[in-house]
């Protein structure tokens, strides 16, 4: 597993494999970039993967406070490393914060951008004090009781009833996130600005992964976003929740393909 040195963390760890045209995927709160194993061995038959692990996530280091903006530039310094000059950016969740970020800063680097049960908009104030009060849970020894009621959340109620094994290995996972990172990336979240004006200004196709059963983001305020960029793609999965890659994984892999191929093919034809 590739690690480097970036500004926000001098340990940053990814995972590189496949080859072919590059897929970069960023994966949400409170997870790593293991989250995407339920897809990767489908996407890397076609494409190259990178996939990090941001810095208090996984096995990267957190040293200091990250904001989104600290790992949009992890993303480029793998990127650069890599010798990859633009890829198909695809965040999920938080990931799509941090994917928001990087197209905002590095437009030029982006061959496509797709947003998996995310949005473009911060915190509302009620958002913030709900993820602050949750900060305050975390602090005073409440973290094992928050997660263990957070990330069943994101899964839709029919797929929690008959999949409670996977639920409970990402309830597992979430658990070796220590205090420090949780707090971190809730802080980088209710810190994050309004990112719209991305999509407005996208020379790039942008597509859209949205759950009908989604707990986190309503689907109906991720359908308000879906016209704001000259090429959308919008994929509905009805039964879903905000964790596709785990609950409807065929489908997910299947859009991010075609998507993929799209976005390169209209650069090879530009």
């Amino acid at each position: 597993m590739p690690e480097i040195n970036t500004p926000a963390s001098s340990r940053v760890f990814y995972h590189k494999m496949g080859s072919g045209p590059a897929i970069v995927l960023l994966h949400g709160f409170p997870e790593s970039g293991t989250l995407w194993q339920y897809i990767w061995n489908e996407l890397c038959a076609s494409f190259t993967l990178i996939v990090p692990d941001f810095p208090g996530s996984g096995k990267s280091l957190l040293e200091r406070e990250t904001s989104m903006t600290d790992m949009a530039v992890c993303v480029k310094v793998i990127m650069d490393t890599e010798h990859i000059d633009k890829a198909i950016i695809a965040g999920h969740s938080m990931g799509g914060y941090v994917a928001f970020a990087f197209a905002g800063l590095f437009p030029g680097r982006v061959a496509g951008l797709s947003l998996v049960h995310s949005s473009p908009l911060a915190d509302d104030e009620e958002r913030k004090n709900i993820r602050l009060k949750s900060i305050d849970l975390i602090r005073n020894g409440g973290k094992n009781a928050f997660l263990s009621q957070m990330v069943p959340n994101l899964f839709s109620a029919s797929f929690k009833q008959s999949n409670s094994l996977a639920v409970k290995q990402q309830v597992d996972e979430a658990l070796k996130m220590t205090e420090d990172s949780l707090v971190n990336f809730y802080k980088a979240m209710i810190m994050r600005r309004d990112h719209t004006f991305v999509l407005e200004a996208a020379t790039f196709p942008v597509q859209w992964i949205i759950g009908s059963d989604d707990n986190v983001i309503y689907y109906k305020k991720i359908l308000e976003q879906c016209n704001k960029s000259n090429i959308n793609f919008v994929s509905f999965y009805r039964d879903c929740g905000h964790m596709s890659m785990v609950e409807a994984p065929k489908a997910l892999s299947h859009d991010l393909k075609e998507f993929t191929d799209y976005c390169y093919n209209s650069l090879r034809t530009s």
